[in-house]
């Protein structure tokens, strides 16, 4: 399960583009947010602190947008058989700009098509629906504490917290980083672990259907599994029906 801005875009561009809307300097735009985010507030109050009118139209999420390891982890995480999902607080439109943009998933989902946004226990309610799996079955990958890792792992999900964004880098400072199960610098890290996931059920049905050689198959598949950079969460990952 993937959050949008700063997990999957890059939304360097996007905010460039609204500080010129508003007429004011990037920089301008981009120290005031980095002080509200500091200070663990709304950062959706910059354009009140800036004395100016929040532009009426979204920032469109554009090809160059994309982080180049976004595509090829979910693109791996699909090869090896499990349900991916996006979902993240974002507005009317971004499921089919997504799509239009290469983006495959079992769904993509909006704050805005759902009324209901991050943090909200509600949000990560629906995305337990949306996947029809148990709680405990998904990995939620996101760059902040407070809207991704602390409500998911609330709702039992087990949590991936990536460091980049101006939110991953400082929140990356933080204790409450440690509660994540697992720490990435990038999503590279877990195409590795998808697609060595991915030749551990190779391997695994080579042995044959039945008794003990599909139980070494499972026990040799689990052991790579835990050996790899992700370590025992990856073994952990819901098996493809």
């Amino acid at each position: 399960m993937f959050d949008v801005g700063e997990t999957l875009v890059d939304e360097s561009r996007a905010w460039t583009t609204q500080a010129e809307r508003a007429g004011v300097t990037p920089f301008a735009l981009m120290g005031t947010l980095g002080a509200l985010m500091a200070h663990d507030k709304d950062h959706r109050g910059v354009w009140d602190v800036l004395g100016v009118e929040r532009p009426a139209e979204p920032p469109s999420i554009d090809q160059v947008d994309l982080y180049p390891d976004a595509l090829s982890c979910l693109k791996a995480a699909r090869d090896a058989g499990l349900v991916v999902g996006i979902a993240g607080n974002q507005p009317i439109g971004v499921e089919a700009r997504l799509h239009e943009l290469g983006f495959e998933a079992n769904f993509i989902a909006s704050s805005a098509a759902w009324g209901v946004a991050k943090p909200s226990a509600e949000f990560f309610s629906r995305i337990v629906q949306a996947t029809r799996l148990d709680a405990s079955a998904i990995l939620y990958v996101g760059d902040r504490l407070d809207n991704d890792i602390l409500p998911a792992r609330t709702a039992g999900m087990r949590t991936a917290f990536i460091r980049r964004g101006p939110w991953g880098y400082l929140h990356a400072q933080r204790p409450e980083v440690d509660l994540a199960d697992m720490r990435l610098e990038s999503l590279a890290e877990l195409t590795t672990a998808f697609t060595q996931y991915r030749r551990d059920l190779s391997e695994g049905s080579a042995y044959g259907q039945g008794g003990r050689l599909e139980e070494s198959a499972r026990s040799k598949r689990d052991s790579v599994a835990r050996d790899s950079v992700l370590g025992p969460a990856i073994a952990r990952l819901p098996r493809p029906c």
